[in-house]
């Protein structure tokens, strides 16, 4: 019997090792040990407290269903740290998690294993000169919640698909602003790939794209560049906002075209939709817009207490002895509420603060050291679009009589009047908006916004109609 069990736990191993990848695996799994099995529980035991922390809350779901592959019965994992597991009498009820340090020879492991991971996708993308991954951005560090799920699921499926395969979403276009998770899904999608070793993915910011366009230009190997970026299997491209110049913009609406038509994958993101990007040629944002476009939203507060719960226990594994009082970490998910590097700014700080005087973190440190980072909530973001529907629909005319040329009176006021809100609610500048309006000029539109901050000076009922466009956009 313990021959069958040792062979059903080699073959349990074998399998995650194919679903997570070897660097994975190297990293949180290669130390598991199986303690005893049963019909319906599997004890297992890992080195470290860090470690058993990072697989219950990660892996989980995906350790259990690879022993219920071998084992329909099975029905739970059961985790334990070897060190505890094995000095400590059993008792009827477990005594409060402690943070102990690791054995250094386990935390040089642990970093070996990050360097090879990191070594492994480095290596994939300067082959093709493309830009740096990091390996800890993968699917199962990403955290889901509400306003990212659709997003995730998305890049899992792209991710996780065969070359044999209909590509499903082409291009998928994910958007989203600051600090949301659009670059960490977009690596997670990049490393997956290549770490399957059936496709080759290419990472690539929109900066990076026109750095190795101008220097192939230079170098008079145009045409090499081209061809390597149209044979790869799946290309990933980020902050495409900052994609610049216009040759750049050719070539890129030239190679998104070649790969859409050859039934290549296409990711891409960026900080608005693919109808706000108005340098882009209006053939590429059609085609954008043409697959899947995916926003990422605000991140809710159970999600922002999620990310701080995960990030909290990735700083114990250098820092053994830094801890967040529960109602801590909930205060800072209530009031820090703008992006995931707020919050990481805000655990950062209290672990440098408590590093340095020995304190243990309170609410009222907390209170008194992140109060510079409790800001009023931001209004949610307005479009043009959205402003250009609203007013429309305010003044009973249509969104293609405030794009046309048309000045008639019942016209005039309510472009006026869209484009002064988009003045005063958007970031967007006098030439873009300009372009937003049917291709005017930017002292149009200044012109514009002049005239009717002249009148609601002085005419009341023009000043009560823009307060409820305001509100109207704005709920």
């Amino acid at each position: 019997m313990p021959e069958l069990t040792d062979e059903c736990w080699m073959r349990v191993k074998g399998r995650l090792r194919a679903e997570v990848g070897d660097a994975i695996y190297s990293s949180w799994f290669a130390r598991m040990e199986l303690e005893s099995l049963d019909a319906e529980t599997a004890r297992i035991s890992v080195p470290t407290r860090f470690l058993k922390s990072w697989i219950e809350s990660r892996y989980g779901e995906r350790l259990l269903s690879c022993w219920q592959f071998e084992r329909p019965a099975m029905r739970r994992i059961d985790l334990s740290v070897r060190s505890a597991a094995r000095t400590s009498p059993p008792c009827a009820v477990s005594p409060p998690p402690v943070v102990t340090a690791p054995d250094k020879r386990e935390t040089n492991h642990f970093h070996s294993d990050i360097k090879v991971a990191a070594a492994q996708a480095s290596a994939a993308q300067d082959l093709h000169g493309g830009s740096p991954l990091d390996p800890r951005l993968t699917f199962d560090a990403f955290v889901v919640g509400r306003s990212n799920t659709l997003a995730h699921a998305a890049c899992r499926q792209v991710a996780m698909a065969r070359r044999s395969d209909a590509v499903m979403y082409n291009p998928l276009y994910i958007h989203a602003g600051v600090g949301l998770g659009k670059t960490h899904l977009l690596q997670a999608v990049a490393l997956k790939i290549n770490n399957s070793g059936e496709r080759h993915a290419l990472y690539l910011t929109a900066e990076r794209f026109v750095y190795r366009f101008v220097s192939a230009l230079r170098n008079q190997t145009a045409l090499a560049f081209k061809d390597a970026l149209r044979g790869i299997d799946v290309l990933v491209i980020d902050d495409l906002q900052f994609l610049q110049g216009k040759h750049s913009h050719a070539e890129f609406s030239h190679t998104l075209n070649s790969l859409l038509d050859g039934g290549r994958q296409v990711v891409v993101v960026a900080d608005r939709p693919p109808a706000e990007l108005e340098s882009l040629d209006e053939r590429v944002r059609s085609r954008l817009a043409g697959g899947l476009a995916v926003e990422i939203g605000p991140l809710d507060e159970d999600l922002r207490l999620e990310i701080l719960t995960a990030r909290v226990a990735l700083a114990q594994a250098h820092h053994p002895g830094f801890s967040v009082p529960a109602p801590v970490l909930a205060y800072i998910a209530r009031n820090i509420s703008h992006n995931g590097r707020d919050l990481e700014g805000a655990l950062n700080r209290l672990l440098h603060h408590t590093s340095l005087t020995r304190q243990p973190i309170t609410m009222e440190l907390a209170e008194r050291e992140l109060k510079d980072m409790v800001r009023p909530p931001e209004l949610r973001r307005v479009r043009i679009e959205e402003i250009q529907r609203i007013v429309a629909r305010q003044y009973n005319v249509s969104r293609g009589d405030l794009l046309s040329a048309r000045r008639t009176a019942n016209v005039v006021r309510p472009r006026q009047v869209a484009m002064y809100l988009a003045k005063t609610l958007t970031l967007r500048s006098l030439p873009e908006i300009g372009r937003r309006f049917g291709g005017r000029d930017h002292t149009t539109v200044l012109h514009a916004v002049r005239k009717i901050e002249s009148l609601i000076g002085n005419d009341t009922t023009l000043a009560a109609e823009i307060e409820v466009l305001k509100g109207q956009l704005q709920e």
